[in-house]
Parts: structure tokens; C-alpha cells; sequence
């Protein structure tokens, strides 16, 4: 119950992410829990959400649903309460990087241990599961098979002129969210993270 407290934020969701991408896919969903399941004498369940099989690429958007909203928000948390991009152009104009003034800039924000503390959690828990992933190698290959086709078909620079622009945005986006995930979790992780080591030697139990 230690755990569930403190990550429900992240584990909310991200199971809301799994069941409402199911819902919209047409994917029928059976049991949702929110609380905390032993696996086996070292691990721990913290949330589930129940789907039917279904093929292969609505597996791989519901295994991702909760990275794309966990991204979202942790990204929403970086641009609108932290707003780090205008931090980021103050450091560029100051002669010297100094972690006391950016500690001290970003820690004036109204209600800033609420979001810190938000955007741990939902970074923390919006990684897909092994579950979550099991569609994913079976797509990277019949992609790269696709591309490689593309390619021996002189379909290459038709590629390069219509693909590598969209490609180059998608990138450049995911880059952002990542980099103020990071960003915050650098801030943040040396605290959080003795916390879970302390709670998972005090409980012998580890999150899955």
C-alpha cells in the first residue's frame, strides 16, 4: 500500500492510458485494478487492465498508449509549469552555468513540490511493461522488411522527399519530451530514489 500511495498518480495513468486506447480501437477490456498484486516472492504489480487478444498493431498501440500520455504530460509539466525553454535561454546568456541559480529559478514556481512530485511518478511509471512490448519486435520486422523492399524497389528518394520531413518532426518531438523528462529527473531522481530503494529493502519487495 506504501508503493500505491506513492506512484498512484503514474499508475492511474497509466492503465487509463491502456484501457481508454483499447476502447478506442474497438478492443474489449475485462478486469482494471489499481491495487497493488504480488507476481512472486521479489515482485510487485502495481495496476493492471485486462484486454482480449487482439492483432498485432492494435496490441503495439495499446502496449505505448501509456509512454505517448505519460510523455504528454511530463512534457506539459516541463513547457507550462516549469517553462524550461525560457530557462534554458537564460542559461544560454549567462557566462557561466550555475545549478544554484537554475535550482533556485525553478523552485520559486507556485506549488513546485506538487509538480516535481507528479512528474516523478508519471515518468517513472509510464515505461511499457514486458506485456505492454510483446507486439513490438513482430512490427519492427515486418517494417524494416517493408523498408528494406522500398528501398530495392528504387523507392528511395520518394522517401527521402515526402517521409524524412514528417520523420525528422516526429523525432524532434519525442527528443523534447525525453530531454525535460530527463531534465527533471535529474533534478529530482537523488531523493526519489533512496526513497524506493529504502521502501524496497524495507518491504523485500521490487516494482515490476
Amino acid at each position: 500500500m506504501i508503493f500505491a500511495t506513492l506512484f498512484f498518480p503514474g499508475v492511474l495513468l497509466h492503465e487509463t492510458s491502456h484501457f481508454l486506447m483499447a476502447r478506442l480501437l474497438g478492443v474489449k477490456t475485462g478486469r482494471i485494478s489499481l491495487i497493488p498484486k504480488q507476481i512472486d516472492q521479489q515482485r510487485l504489480q502495481l495496476g493492471y487492465v485486462e484486454t482480449v487478444q487482439t492483432d498485432l498493431i492494435r496490441d503495439a498501440l495499446i502496449g505505448v498508449a501509456p509512454l505517448i500520455t505519460g510523455g504528454i504530460a511530463v512534457a506539459m509539466i516541463g513547457f507550462v509549469q516549469f517553462d524550461l525553454p525560457a530557462v534554458w535561454l537564460d542559461l544560454q546568456w549567462r557566462e557561466t552555468l550555475s545549478w544554484q541559480w537554475l535550482i533556485d529559478q525553478i523552485t520559486q514556481i507556485p506549488d513546485f513540490w506538487l509538480w516535481i512530485y507528479l512528474a516523478f511518478v508519471i515518468s517513472s511509471t509510464m515505461m511499457p511493461s514486458k506485456s505492454d512490448r510483446k507486439a513490438w519486435l513482430p512490427i519492427a520486422i515486418v517494417l524494416g522488411l517493408l523498408l528494406a523492399i522500398s528501398l530495392l524497389a528504387g523507392a528511395g528518394p520518394w522517401l527521402t522527399l515526402h517521409l524524412t520531413p514528417v520523420l525528422n518532426q516526429l523525432f524532434r518531438s519525442i527528443s523534447l519530451v525525453f530531454a525535460i523528462s530527463v531534465v527533471l529527473h535529474l533534478l529530482i531522481w537523488p531523493p526519489f530514489f533512496l526513497l524506493r530503494v529504502a521502501l524496497e529493502r524495507v518491504t523485500g519487495l521490487r516494482l515490476a
